[in-house]
């Protein structure tokens, strides 16, 4: 293992299952790769010790393209006049449920931009259709749940308890980017700051609701910066444990405003392990080959990913960057068992299905 000073001790320690502090996270960074991952494999194993990788058969539904935020890393958004901009019909909701059931889906991850006039009675409509059938609804962004609450008037806590009521099961992590906010202000300065998207998921784990919690990295922020976001995320989690899962993805610089060069796989592979490292109180971690691709998504899991993610029967806002992955159940299940592991499908609380 590496030597003296404080990556040396940083490696001491989370050998010997201790938490670490940023400072340590911050020089696992300079470990070499494979080290770096036999180290996460380790701490995965004692999250996880069974042979075992769960995935979640879901879609993404994103109910409309409309979005007042316009950030420069995002190239999903469209104005409200644009020929191509969209508020999805209840047929339209229907046809896509109908289908994720029937290819035993059990959960829809539901997200959109930030529509200047559609009121919170319209998204309380909506899931209230949507649950005329039996399926979870893992919905709405912390910052799309801080805009319906300033276009209502109301308190985060008011809103999502409304939101909550007309069925609402959990919230995603999305909108997270980097908790940091002089990245924010840069990016993405009409979303929400990183102080309310601590307090949607701190309100949300106050009202029972479970969430999950994301970082998207590579659009310019240093390592300190990640390390910042997972410190922050680390301590919400100490508070309320209402976190499912962690979700690292690389930015897709493709056709936005941002433009860049895309992280590389060994950055985002280095990204996941610092965070499995660092991030003692989360069960779970998530490999991201939606962005990665199916090869690096199976290459993840020993590097301290879990869990393999969603067969994602539809996705639209990372294909909007011009990166497309897909995988059926059956090509999911192939790789985790290729790697040597059991695969198992479950929920969204990560309960087993089967």
């Amino acid at each position: 293992m590496s030597g003296n000073g404080v990556r040396g001790r940083a490696v001491e320690k989370v050998m010997a299952g201790m938490r670490i502090d940023e400072a340590a996270a911050l020089s696992l960074f300079g470990l070499p790769l494979v080290e770096l991952g036999a180290l996460a494999h380790r701490a995965r194993l004692r999250h996880h010790p069974e042979a075992l990788v769960t995935y979640v058969v879901d879609r993404n539904i994103n109910y409309s393209n409309i979005c007042v935020s316009r950030c420069r890393f995002c190239a999903f958004w469209r104005d409200e006049s644009a020929p191509d901009a969209y508020v999805l019909t209840k047929d339209e909701l229907a046809s896509k449920i109908e289908e994720t059931l029937a290819l035993g889906g059990t959960q829809i991850l539901l997200q959109g931009g930030l529509h200047p006039k559609l009121p919170l009675a319209w998204y309380e409509d909506m899931l209230r259709f949507i649950k005329g059938w039996p399926i979870h609804v893992h919905g709405f962004s912390p910052p799309e749940i801080v805009y319906f609450a300033r276009l209502a008037g109301l308190s985060v806590e008011q809103t999502i308890s409304r939101l909550r009521s007309a069925g609402l099961d959990s919230i995603p992590g999305g909108g997270a980017e980097i908790l940091v906010e002089r990245m924010r202000e840069s990016r993405s300065p009409g979303k929400c700051s990183a102080s309310e998207w601590l307090g949607v998921m701190a309100a949300a784990h106050g009202l029972g609701l479970r969430t999950t919690a994301t970082m998207m990295f590579g659009e310019g922020e240093t390592l300190a910066e990640r390390v910042e976001h997972l410190r922050r995320v680390r301590a919400l989690q100490d508070e309320t444990r209402g976190f499912t899962a962690f979700i690292p993805w690389p930015f897709q610089p493709g056709n936005t405003a941002l433009g860049g060069n895309e992280a590389t796989a060994v950055d985002y592979l280095r990204t996941l392990a610092v965070a499995r490292l660092y991030l003692d109180n989360f069960a779970n971690l998530q490999a991201s080959w939606v962005t990665q691709g199916p090869k690096v998504g199976q290459v993840a899991l020993f590097f301290g990913a879990n869990d393999f993610g969603s067969t994602m029967i539809e996705e639209n806002v990372v294909a909007a960057a011009g990166v497309s992955h897909s995988m059926s159940r059956e090509e999911i299940i192939r790789l985790i068992e290729d790697a040597g592991y059991q695969a198992r499908q479950r929920t969204q609380a990560y309960e087993l299905i089967g």
